[in-house]
């Protein structure tokens, strides 16, 4: 048997069929994600009792003062769950707070207290300072490649995994064709 050839262990069909995360680009690109904001966290998470998702939140309102968690939310690309859970805890430690919308019930407003904008204001320059080192290990004509790129896949991969999706489904016709006996 040639090398690749043989079934990988419990699978019954050849290693070269399966995936290889190492060179599978989404893979790679969320490994590359969590390595740097993990490395960024610690420039919060020490100091001041926060994880990834409540940095998010913080940030988020530090940019653009109040919004809702929706908004939050849509603008920091985190699901509606981990953006509730971060505002519960920035609540509870006294970095943002709530006021109700007078147009939507439902809905509050966030905003950074006091204590929130004092965070913030310390953590920008460190926050600034870490994207600039990382940048400052590549070339300028590399960063305007990368930005072109994480552009391009983040426009693409929304409408790649619709046509991949539409692919998968049947046809109208071929569905009811094939629910008969």
């Amino acid at each position: 048997m040639t090398r690749g050839t043989r079934d990988a262990p419990g699978t019954g069909r050849a290693a070269d069929d399966g995936l290889r995360l190492e060179s599978f680009l989404p893979y790679r690109l969320n490994v590359a994600a969590e390595t740097v904001s993990l490395a960024l966290s610690r420039l919060y998470a020490e100091r001041y009792g926060i994880g990834i998702p409540e940095w998010r939140v913080i940030a988020t309102l530090g940019q653009y003062q109040t919004m809702t968690a929706k908004d939050v939310g849509l603008h920091s690309q985190m699901h509606k769950t981990k953006v509730s859970r971060a505002v519960a805890s920035l609540l509870r430690k006294g970095f943002i707070e709530k006021r109700a919308n007078p147009l939507d019930k439902r809905a509050t407003f966030l905003s950074l207290t006091a204590k929130g904008d004092t965070t913030y204001a310390a953590l920008v320059p460190l926050a600034r300072a870490f994207s600039e080192r990382l940048a400052a290990e590549l070339q300028a004509s590399d960063i305007a490649v990368l930005e072109t790129a994480l552009q391009r896949l983040g426009e693409t991969a929304a409408r790649v995994a619709e046509e991949i999706a539409g692919e998968d489904r049947p046809a109208s016709g071929e569905a009811k064709r094939e629910a008969r006996p």
